[in-house]
């Protein structure tokens, strides 16, 4: 069940879960604030927490409602999409076999049936992210894995509407957001380096920060330049 505190003009929306520390998230697109508590933590006392990270709430919130957006997708030719910050014109190709997507020069061939629906088009761009950020991250683990004393035991590749990525602790493993592959690769390194951290340090208190600095030292402006590129343009909900 889901509690709202109110802060003055912010509201903010409060779970208790059967976890051991708070977490706070502030989402876009219009910079809702979420705060996740353990069971036995009182309301007075989440709010009390919230006041105090009040200033960075705000700061995240004017960050997120200043991002740039993309336009709604249409799937149409010479539309603009992307792959690791290159960008490529879409052609659509009508096509009877699989549908699938291809790169040729600076296109970006979609292969579709005829009578393909913009949701048939989408799927198969999503599917095909997808499997280039599957491709990819085999890499950047076997470059991290020796360094990070954590040992992964799945990694899951999904749309992820709030957040880049996540970690589960507890099983050892991470979630990615496809939409990572239409992003600079070194934002997807950044990514995974950050949830295999938190699988150490759940919060982003001074030792998550320290071990960031010392495995990543400019982890800081790959974090600037994932949140300066523009973000999907979708209705985003929890």
């Amino acid at each position: 069940m889901i509690t709202e505190l109110r802060l003055g003009e912010i509201a903010v929306d409060v779970v208790l879960k059967d976890i051991k520390n708070v977490h706070l998230g502030v989402y876009p697109p219009s910079g809702r604030v979420r705060i996740s508590a353990p069971k036995r933590m009182s309301l007075d006392n989440i709010r009390v927490f919230a006041i105090s990270k009040l200033t960075w709430i705000k700061q995240q919130q004017d960050k997120l409602r200043g991002q740039e957006r993309e336009t709604p997708r249409e799937y149409l030719d010479r539309e603009s999409h992307y792959l690791w910050g290159t960008r490529y014109l879409l052609k659509v190709v009508l096509d009877n076999d699989a549908p699938r997507v291809e790169l040729k020069h600076r296109k970006m061939i979609l292969r579709v049936a005829t009578g393909t629906t913009e949701e048939g088009k989408q799927a198969t761009l999503a599917r095909w992210y997808r499997e280039q950020i599957k491709t990819a991250v085999p890499a950047v683990i076997a470059k991290w894995g020796p360094i990070i004393p954590v040992e992964l035991e799945r990694v899951f590749v999904r749309r992820m509407k709030t957040k880049w990525g996540s970690c589960n602790a507890d099983r050892r493993s991470i979630r990615l957001n496809t939409d990572l592959a239409k992003k600079p690769r070194e934002c997807l390194e950044y990514i995974v380096v950050h949830e295999m951290v938190h699988i150490l340090e759940p919060t982003h208190g001074p030792r998550f920060v320290a071990l960031m600095d010392r495995l990543m030292p400019q982890w800081r402006l790959c974090r600037e330049q994932l949140n300066r590129l523009p973000v999907c343009h979708e209705k985003w909900t929890y």
